[in-house]
């Protein structure tokens, strides 16, 4: 099992000719990835040569629309590689055509942009889950990558991890790379992002195969401190955590545009505090995190 994403899951890619989406189209073919054609409405009808392993090459066609690519693939994931200036318009054509999975890897999207997106989707039905924008995206290892993850850095296994941040993302499936992980989210660290700490917490909850959760977060903003009420309240998987920010210096804006701190709120000691008290056991450094899960796997 798995959440979001699966081996099943027909992949297209907004902006895949051009270069981030050229990159990481063959990247995520070469994680296994079911990726069946793109978006540029500028050369639809055209195709896109990669390498399939264990297919060869492949000629992916370049459609007009997500409408169409829906319509003549059967696709229900899209990964968005846009310029940030056109974003808003590639999610709203996303939601539009109402795909189940849209994952926004693009950095510097307006906050303006993401918002009325999002609530787009909202007023839309939220039949489109979103991820990001500023994210990796997610990962199904052994099955699918929507987004820019490495994939050789961990197997399939029991843990399922959702994280704001990208790098920590990685350094986290590489610590625990022996025991593997059934999907790992990275959420973005974006002011306003389509999926929560909190969405993935109820889909890992309810996902049989996940058996234990890593939660990342950092600095700025409430969202772990609202995470940890709901873990209280909702998840019975052992949690640890893990908030970036221990040592950013007081009233200092970090690098993801929602690591803003303002008092007390959003420090990592009041994130730290809030996951304890909901029974999280929270590492100081992503290592320590690390070996708590591992105890925790060891004891299951």
């Amino acid at each position: 099992m798995s959440i979001y994403l699966n081996k099943d899951s027909k992949v297209i890619v907004q902006g895949i000719t051009g270069g981030e989406g050229t990159k990481h189209t063959a990247l995520m073919l070469k994680a296994g990835t079911n990726v069946v054609g793109g978006v540029n409405a500028r050369k639809a009808g055209t195709t896109v040569t990669h390498d399939k392993p264990g297919a060869g090459e492949v000629e992916l066609p370049v459609f007009a629309s997500v409408a169409e690519a829906m319509e003549k693939e059967g696709a229900n994931v899209s990964v968005a590689f846009v310029p940030p200036k056109f974003t808003k318009d590639a999610m709203i054509e996303a939601i539009d055509a109402e795909i189940p999975l849209l994952v926004v890897i693009t950095e510097g999207v307006p906050v303006g942009d993401a918002a009325e997106a999002w609530a787009y989707a909202k007023s839309k039905g939220n039949k489109t889950r979103i991820i990001g924008p500023n994210c990796p995206g997610i990962i199904t290892p052994g099955e699918a990558l929507a987004g820019i993850t490495p994939a050789n850095i961990t197997g399939k296994g029991p843990i399922g991890l959702v994280s704001k941040s990208g790098t920590l993302t990685y350094q986290m499936m590489f610590e625990l790379n022996d025991f593997g992980f059934s999907t790992a989210i990275g959420i973005g660290g974006d002011p306003v992002i389509g999926t929560t700490h909190i969405d993935a917490l109820e889909a890992f909850e309810n996902d049989p195969e996940t058996k234990a959760i890593v939660m990342i977060g950092e600095i700025g903003g409430d969202a772990e401190e609202r995470a940890a009420e709901y873990i209280k309240a909702h998840v019975t998987k052992p949690v640890v955590g893990y908030v970036a920010g221990f040592t950013a210096p007081e009233g200092k804006t970090m690098g993801h545009a929602g690591a803003i701190v303002s008092g007390s709120a959003g420090t990592a000691a009041a994130k730290k505090e809030a996951l304890e008290a909901a029974g999280v056991k929270v590492g100081k450094t992503p290592s320590e995190t690390a070996q708590l899960m591992r105890e925790i796997l060891k004891s299951l």
